[in-house]
Parts: structure tokens; sequence; C-alpha cells
């Protein structure tokens, strides 16, 4: 038995958190919402604070909404590196800022503690199975602590390099998946506009080299018009903001990635800042004047 801490027990960390409980450790949590019953009853201690959490846990973990959430409850009076000794690991679960991460990560060690970036992708299905993928930022030998942890939680866990590459990692995959999505609400709907059926279309697609599981999940939502949370278009867009701020940083361009963001702007203003990614298409159809499934 290992003592754990949780930080953060929303949609995402409420599940994750649950999964070490049930792995057999004892847990430390603190949200700033309500601490959800199944947690209590399962034996989760509550801490008025970040401080409390590491005070009494050997390994801290966050899962947060943003840059400065992660930064407010590692650095803010009371917040966890006020609870911190020698020897104790953060892992940050978030999906942040790569460059503030590293600068996170540089703040945890000088407390004497090891600090790994570590963020997931799967959304809430994936927490629920515990098949989270997880992207991990850090030296080797904090992650080999981790991965007991880690394998609690997710499927496929990976080193990918030092502090903040884990982040980076997040952001090269929300890249993909954003442009991607676009490229199937485009397909789909030149498609139905010329008259085509893209639900045969998308058949077609997916048994050629096009076929992603993209196109079959996301492709699918499009043709029933079921654009309920999945992963929120809000939730996405904070994402590509953390990639566009960063190519800033760094003197990268990404044209097709701002496009995205575009697309997802015009959703939000038009009240769709809850719907699921795949709802990009809207944004595509208002252009087009044709909604995807009209007959031509």
């Amino acid at each position: 038995m290992s003592k754990l801490g949780f930080i953060g027990l929303g949609v995402m960390g409420s599940p994750m958190a649950e999964h070490l409980l049930v792995g057999g450790h004892q847990l430390f949590v603190h949200t700033r919402s309500r601490v959800p019953d199944s947690l209590i009853v399962g034996g989760a201690k509550v801490c008025a604070n970040g401080k409390a959490v590491a005070e009494n846990s050997e390994l801290i973990f966050t899962m947060l909404p943003d840059t400065p959430d992660v930064a407010a409850v590692l650095f803010a009076r009371d917040g966890v590196a006020d609870g911190l000794s020698p020897g104790k690991l953060v892992i940050d679960m978030s999906s942040i800022s790569p460059l503030e991460t590293k600068r996170f990560a540089e703040r945890i060690y000088s407390f004497g503690s090891d600090y790994l970036d570590a963020p997931v992708s799967g959304g809430q299905v994936g927490a629920q199975a515990a098949t989270l993928t997880i992207m991990v930022g850090g030296n080797q030998q904090p992650f080999e602590r981790a991965r007991p942890f880690f394998e609690l939680m997710g499927r496929h866990i990976t080193l990918v390099g030092k502090n903040g590459d884990g982040q980076m990692c997040k952001v090269a995959n929300q890249i993909i998946v954003a442009l991607t999505i676009e490229a199937v609400g485009e397909a789909l709907l030149l498609a139905a506009k010329a008259g085509a059926d893209p639900a045969k279309i998308k058949q077609a697609l997916m048994g050629g080299f096009a076929s992603s599981r993209i196109l079959e999940v996301h492709g699918e939502r499009m043709l029933k018009r079921n654009f309920d949370p999945g992963f929120r278009i809000e939730l996405h867009q904070k994402d590509l903001s953390l990639a566009l701020s960063t190519a800033r940083q760094i003197g990268v361009s990404l044209p097709n990635t701002s496009t995205c963001q575009e697309l997802f702007n015009s959703c939000s203003a038009h009240g769709g800042k809850a719907w699921d990614h795949s709802g990009m298409v809207r944004a595509l159809e208002t252009l087009a004047n044709f909604e995807i499934g009209q007959t031509a």
C-alpha cells in the first residue's frame, strides 16, 4: 500500500483517483468541488488543501483544467509546494503549457522532490475504463516509480522525454485530432452536397488508406448529428491555444491548426462550446449553407 494524493476530481480525475483506490492504495484527496461519494465510501481521506495532501502523500497527482490552475494548486499559499519534502513525487496529468511545465518542474526540484508531466488521451470513457494513453515527460527513475500507478489508470504508457515533452506530445496529439476531424468534415460535406450518400462514402473510405478511428467515430457522429459530449469543443480550443502559443514562442507556423481553431471559435460563438469536438463540422456546414444528411 502506498500513500497517494490526488487533486482535481472532475469528470476525468474522479475515475482516475478511484482506480488508484481500488488498486489498494491509501488516497488523500482535495478538489474545489464536492468529493464524489464513491471515493469517500472507498476510504479516501479528504484534505483541506494541497499542502495537506502533499504532507500525507508519497506521490501527488494533479488533474486540473489549465495552466493557471496547476500553478495555483502547486505554488499558491497552502499549495502542494508548502507540503513537500525531499523524496516526494509530483505528477501533473493535466493538459497544460509545455514551456510552463518546465518551469514548474524546476521549482519542484528545488524542494528536493521529483516531477513528471503525464497528460492523457482517451477522454472520460478512457478514464472510466482505465484505458488512457499516458504521455510522460521527466527522468527515468521517477517514471519507473510511478509506472505501477499509471498502469492502474491507463493502457499505453510512454516516457517520451524530459520534462515538458509529455505536454508537447499531448499538444501534438490534439493538433492531429483537430486537423483530422476537419478533414473528415470537409470530405463528408463535399460528398453530401454533391448528391452522394455520405454514409456510403464513409463505409467505402473505411476500407481504404483514408481509414482512421476519427473517420469511424466522429464521421458517424456527423452523420447522426450527435454532438453531445464527448470531448467538449471548449477543451479542444484550450489545447489548440496551447499549441499556437507555444508555436509563437519558438517561431513555428501552424496554419492548419489556426484554421481549426477558427472553426472551433465559430462553433463556440454560436452556442457550441459544450458540443463534442466533432461538432466542428457545423462551422463548415454554415460556410457551405448545407448540412450533411440533407438532400442536395
